[in-house]
């Protein structure tokens, strides 16, 4: 189980390094292009309660630790499928994410 953190205000978002992979690149390739975007998911602790959703921005710090050492295999149609949907709302919703 990774984490992704984001401007280090909050506990990191835990997610399963497969996916984290994925996260990786959907969300540099936006970041690189210089394309804000939303990202909402539901926190494992829920503290607060509820969805958290957050603005993501190139200038806020944003680190992804992987748990394991070798890198997941990256399918790419996961990744346009991701992409498709992000671009389609403008929201990349983690518990959602196939």
């Amino acid at each position: 189980m990774g984490k992704l953190e984001y401007n280090s205000s909050r506990p990191a978002i835990e997610v399963d390094d497969g996916t984290l992979a994925h996260l990786k690149i959907v969300i540099g390739t936006k970041l690189r292009r210089h394309e804000s975007f939303m990202m909402t998911w539901l926190p494992e602790d829920k503290e607060p309660a509820g969805r958290l959703t957050v603005w993501m921005h190139p200038a806020i710090p944003l680190v992804i630790a992987f748990d394991d050492s070798r890198m997941p295999a990256i399918d790419p149609k996961r990744i346009e499928t991701m992409m498709e949907n992000l671009n389609a709302r403008g929201e990349l919703v983690l518990d959602q994410l196939g």
